[in-house]
């Protein structure tokens, strides 16, 4: 198996490789330097080596963003998911089934790449930014928060195998605080490309000020950086939002409403790809279109515009958003806050406030709902599950009767809070009790319930075990099934272990 060249590792290869020529085309990195990169990467033997080297090469000649590397190390352990019988459940064998993966997010993300790749929808992050989150070597700067470098290295592989792990169309999502928004985002950038970027968000958190000792400024907003994957059709505006109406839309669809589709054009910078003609018209002097070419292309194929008088309008049904030609805002305002999450967490564990900080399920279900996540099919990821916060989101969401799966990831910290490990006494019980009504002991007394219906489906429970890999019980224990693989005789077995799991093992080093 050591010296297996698998499909996974050239897959990651080849976009690392990609990556490298866009920063020497956009002149982030010199090309000679990204070229011994280049070697190097191809030379790689694992993906972990692949992203360590391109990891080394993470330094923004423009901008100065730099960070000392803290490296993923190889080790002879493999990973791989078995099924955990006791915390996974079915309520109906017809239902959908979600994944609940306990470990390290690395190692989860690397086995899911073996089913997932290409095909994950919409991730959301929730990072580990404050001083107690990231273990005994967590120094701290701004006294809340784990040193930069640290919390960098640690994402910055992370944010490489979502890339891969996210459809042409995939959006990812990442809450970061005030005090290291700036960083990330840099990371954000260097990862994903800053064409890639599509927003800032700004959450307002909390309703009231705090008082703290020696600091007169009370933060009341935390930050959602937004990235797409590839292309501009990942994010969804007002105007998509009925969608999946049939189309041409005709009269008989209803009453419908005319909006003027232009605007002043000026400024420090007149915007001259916004000038292109609609049903053969091009904006009147001075003034420019609202929408993107490519937006009016899909919306004059769909018998959208009307011209009176000279002007172009767009027809906006009464079934429609009434703001339908309204940008989504990044600021936001009314999505919940901690302390309805809070209260949220509370309900479901009868008054025990066992997680800090929890995010409300209506701010992720509202990020979901900015995508174009698929009613039906679309796949969730968030490998920094915490109290399962996004696992509840798209349950909600899934009330509309979709078929939207969810899955999570997240380590079994334990806490003074979580003696057992937060899985054991938070996200899995949370599920649990939100999907089924009861609690895994089958009492019903929480005060959701009095409120609440149970949201259904199945939740498939996923440890991340270890085994070494000079022998056969890699081939013994590894359950392909697992992967979304059919049972394989022995010959197919051996191929496929040896093909998707020589990258599935690393320690962290701290140099």
């Amino acid at each position: 198996m050591k010296n297996t060249t698998t499909n996974n590792i050239k897959k990651v290869k080849d976009d690392l490789i990609a990556e490298l020529d866009k920063r020497i085309a956009d002149k982030i990195i010199e090309k000679t330097n990204a070229d011994l990169l280049k070697k190097l990467i191809e030379q790689a033997e694992t993906i972990n080596e692949a992203i360590m080297i391109a990891e080394l090469g993470t330094t923004y000649k423009r901008t100065g963003f730099h960070f000392d590397k803290r490296l993923e190390k190889m080790t002879d352990t493999i990973k791989y998911f078995e099924k955990n019988e006791k915390l996974s459940f079915v309520t109906d064998k017809n239902a959908l089934t979600h994944k609940l993966i306990i470990g390290d997010n690395y190692d989860a993300l690397l086995n899911l790449l073996i089913e997932y790749r290409g095909k994950i929808d919409v991730i959301y992050i929730d990072p580990p930014y404050g001083k107690d989150s990231m273990g005994e070597f967590a120094q701290t700067n701004y006294d809340n928060a784990i040193t930069r470098d640290n919390l960098l290295s640690m994402l910055y592989p992370r944010l490489v195998l979502a890339r891969q792990l996210l459809s042409d169309n995939g959006v990812i999502f990442c809450s970061i605080d005030d005090k290291n928004q700036a960083y990330v985002k840099g990371l954000f950038d260097e990862v994903f490309g800053e064409s890639g970027f599509v927003a800032n968000f700004i959450w307002k958190k909390k309703g009231t000020t705090t008082n703290v000792d020696g600091v007169s400024v009370s933060a009341l907003t935390e930050y959602i950086l937004c990235y797409r994957s590839k292309t501009i059709e990942s994010i969804s505006n007002r105007i998509t939002l009925a969608e999946d109406r049939s189309y041409p839309f005709s009269d008989e669809e209803g009453n419908y409403r005319k909006t003027v589709i232009e605007k002043k054009n000026e400024g420090g910078y007149a915007r001259k790809t916004m000038l292109f003609s609609i049903l053969g018209q091009t904006p009147r002097s001075g003034k420019r279109w609202q929408i993107g070419e490519d937006t009016a292309r899909q919306l004059e194929a769909k018998n959208r515009f009307i011209i009176e008088d000279g002007i172009v309008k767009l027809k906006i049904y009464d079934f429609e958003d009434s703001d339908s030609t309204s940008a989504w805002p990044n600021l936001l305002l009314d999505h919940g806050s901690t302390d309805s999450a809070t209260k949220e967490l509370k309900a479901i564990f009868n008054g025990e406030n066992n997680f800090e900080n929890p995010k409300p399920p209506l701010l992720i279900s509202s990020l979901l709902g900015f995508t174009k996540l698929p009613k039906d099919g679309g796949i969730v990821l968030d490998f920094f599950a915490g109290s399962g916060t996004t696992g509840q989101a798209v349950l909600e969401l899934n009330k509309d009767g979709g078929k939207r799966q969810f899955i999570l990831a997240t380590a079994n910290e334990i806490t003074e809070t979580t003696p057992n490990g937060i899985v054991n006494d938070v996200t899995s019980k949370r599920l649990k009790r939100v999907m089924t009504g009861k609690c895994y002991e089958g009492t019903k007394d929480f005060k959701w319930n009095e409120k609440n219906k149970p949201l259904g489906d199945n939740l498939d429970v996923y440890d991340i075990a270890t085994v070494a890999p000079y022998s056969d019980e890699p081939f013994e224990k590894i359950d392909e099934t697992l992967y979304g693989q059919a049972i394989l005789g022995v010959k197919e077995k051996i191929k496929w272990v040896c093909e998707n799991f020589e990258g599935t093992q690393k320690t962290l080093e701290d140099k």
